[in-house]
C-alpha cells in the first residue's frame, strides 16, 4: 500500500496519477475539507486528522504502507519531521512533493521582501503606517497579533466553521476579516488593496498553485510592500518539485 500525505491542491494531481495502476492508497488530510475534495478519486483508507509521529507508525504498520508520499503543505515542518522520523523507524520508503518556490524570481524587486521569522517581519512593519493586508493563513494570526501593530489589519483566511471560530476565539471582529477560499486572481488581490488602502501584504511562499505570483504581481503593480515569510530550506530525502516525475519514478521503481 501507498502511503499519500496530502496538504497541498497538487494532492489531487498526486491521486490522479496513482490512480492509473492502483487504488491501493491511504490517504491523510488534516481536515474533513481537505477529504471532501478527493471523493471523486479511488483509494482504500481515507484518514481527515492530524497524525503526530507514533500515530503516523500505527497507520504504516497497521496498513502495511510500504511507500510514503509526502505532500504536506511547505510550511507544514512538524508533519514533514514526524513522517520522515516514521519511515525510518519503520524502514519503508519515503517520498517528498514539495512545490516550486515562486518568489527567487521576484528577488530583486524592491517592494518584494522575504524573512526568516516572525520577529524579523514585525521589525519590517513597525515602519508600516497604513492598513496591513494578512494572507498567511488562520493558524498565523496569533503570530501577526502577538506583534502588536498598531496597524488596521485585514486578515483572509479559509471560510469554514472552524477558522471563524478560531478567530472568534482570538477576539477579531468581522470587520477585521475576508473569508474567501483561495487562490485568489491577480484582479482580485488588486482589488483588496484599492478597497482596503492596504500599504502592504504578508503571505507565504506557498508557488504558483497557492497564489503567491498573483500576490507579489498585485503589489508590485499597487506599488506597496509584500512581505514573505520564506520556507525553511532543507532537502528532504527523495524529493521532487513535480508530481508526474515523482509518480513516473514510484511506478517504474516498484510496480
Amino acid at each position: 500500500m501507498i502511503g499519500l500525505i496530502l496538504g497541498t491542491s497538487e494532492g489531487k494531481t498526486l491521486l490522479s496519477l496513482l490512480n492509473e495502476f492502483t487504488e491501493d492508497i491511504f490517504i491523510t488530510t488534516a481536515t474533513s475539507y481537505g477529504g471532501e475534495l478527493l471523493k471523486e478519486y479511488k483509494y482504500k483508507i481515507l484518514n481527515t486528522t492530524p497524525l503526530d509521529l507514533e500515530k503516523i507508525k500505527e497507520k504504516i504498520k497497521e496498513n502495511e504502507i510500504k511507500i510514503l508520499i509526502d505532500a504536506s503543505h511547505p510550511y507544514a515542518l512538524e508533519v514533514t519531521k514526524n513522517a520522515i522520523a516514521a519511515c525510518e523507524e519503520c524502514n519503508i520508503e519515503y517520498f517528498r512533493y514539495e512545490r516550486p518556490s515562486i518568489v527567487e524570481k521576484y528577488k530583486d524587486n524592491p517592494n518584494v521582501i522575504t524573512v526568516e521569522s516572525y520577529e524579523e517581519l514585525g521589525k519590517h512593519l513597525s515602519k508600516i503606517r497604513g492598513t496591513i493586508l494578512n494572507t498567511t493563513g488562520s493558524r498565523n494570526i496569533k503570530r501577526i497579533l502577538d506583534l502588536n501593530l498598531p496597524n488596521p489589519i485585514i486578515h483572509r483566511v479559509l471560510p469554514t466553521l472552524k477558522v471563524m471560530e478560531e478567530l472568534d476565539e482570538l477576539g477579531l471582529k468581522p470587520e477585521s476579516i475576508v473569508a474567501m477560499k483561495g487562490p485568489i486572481s491577480y484582479e482580485l488581490n488588486k482589488a483588496f488593496i484599492r478597497e482596503h488602502s492596504a500599504e502592504a501584504i504578508l503571505t507565504k511562499d506557498s508557488g504558483i498553485q497557492g497564489g503567491t505570483e498573483e500576490k507579489i504581481l498585485a503589489a508590485i503593480d499597487s506599488n506597496i510592500k509584500i512581505f514573505v515569510v520564506d520556507r525553511v530550506n532543507s532537502i528532504k530525502p527523495n524529493q521532487f518539485g513535480n508530481a508526474e516525475e515523482l509518480i513516473r519514478f514510484i511506478r517504474n521503481k516498484f510496480y
